[in-house]
């Protein structure tokens, strides 16, 4: 059954640099704070911060995937956040999408940030996920997934579109501009959540986290404080806007011989 109005919940705080315990933690009372939601964002890299040591800090064994699904089914709200992982040898920036009965759907991250050292580190994801969740289609990135429109683009009719993410203050414009952009070009909505604080590398993120509707109008938003942002996103709205001015049906489908 669908449900009209989807109530969220982003979490933007500071993160212990490389403490997995410390951050977890942290995390279990505000993840319970407040009114409960369906879904709960919490920034990329939320148990370790955006490290570049996965051959000592991934997760091999499942850990933080079974705190979230914990976490998920004790509260009864949906979680959505990223972890180091490691797998068959390899090491991965991997999305999880936990429902509260705690079914599991994950995403690796594709795009990853060279000028970070990101893909010397972790491999790259092949594959976009679609997330089924109380009648929404959800669209669910990473981070520097961001700067890439195409990956993005809706043509699967998704509702709503999420970032995760540890973006430094030094880019919060490309970052502010860019979520804006992809909620107006995708008509969806976006939740964007994004850490505070000076990480293990000294280097400074302004938070910015956002809620913005399918115009590109913002809901709500905080930027270097940490604070938990709620909001309600309506189904109807969203599809009464799209009727209204249905520009996706104009959209290129990039199967044409482009000269």
């Amino acid at each position: 059954m669908k449900k009209d109005n989807l109530s969220i919940k982003i979490i933007q705080t500071t993160l212990f640099w490389e403490d997995e315990k410390a951050n977890l933690h942290a995390f279990e009372p505000l993840i319970s704070a407040g009114k409960k939601a369906d879904l709960v964002l919490l920034p990329e890299m939320f148990a370790t911060g955006f490290s570049m040591q996965p051959e000592i800090y991934a997760d091999g064994s499942d850990r933080v995937l079974g705190w979230m699904q914990k976490m998920a089914i004790n509260t009864g709200q949906a979680l959505c956040g990223s972890a180091m992982v490691e797998e068959e040898g390899k090491y991965f920036n991997r999305l999880y999408f936990v429902k509260p009965d705690g079914d599991t759907s994950y995403y690796d991250k594709r795009h990853l940030f060279t000028m970070g050292q990101e893909p010397e580190h972790y491999s790259a994801g092949m594959e976009r996920l679609i997330v089924h969740y109380l009648g929404w289609k959800i669209l669910p990135l990473v981070c520097y997934d961001l700067r890439f429109p195409v990956f993005s683009r809706n043509d699967v009719g998704y509702d709503l579109l999420l970032y995760v993410a540890n973006w430094p203050e030094v880019r919060s414009t490309h970052w502010r501009t860019l979520l804006r952009a992809r909620a107006m070009e995708n008509q969806a909505y976006v939740l964007a959540c994004n850490r505070v604080g000076i990480d293990g590398n000294g280097i400074d993120h302004s938070g910015d986290s956002a809620v913005i509707d399918f115009r590109g109008e913002v809901m709500a938003e905080c930027s270097h404080e940490a604070k938990i942002l709620e909001e309600t996103l309506s189904y109807s709205e969203l599809q009464e806007a799209r009727e209204k001015f249905p520009v996706l049906g104009d959209a290129d489908d990039f199967s044409a011989d482009w000269k």
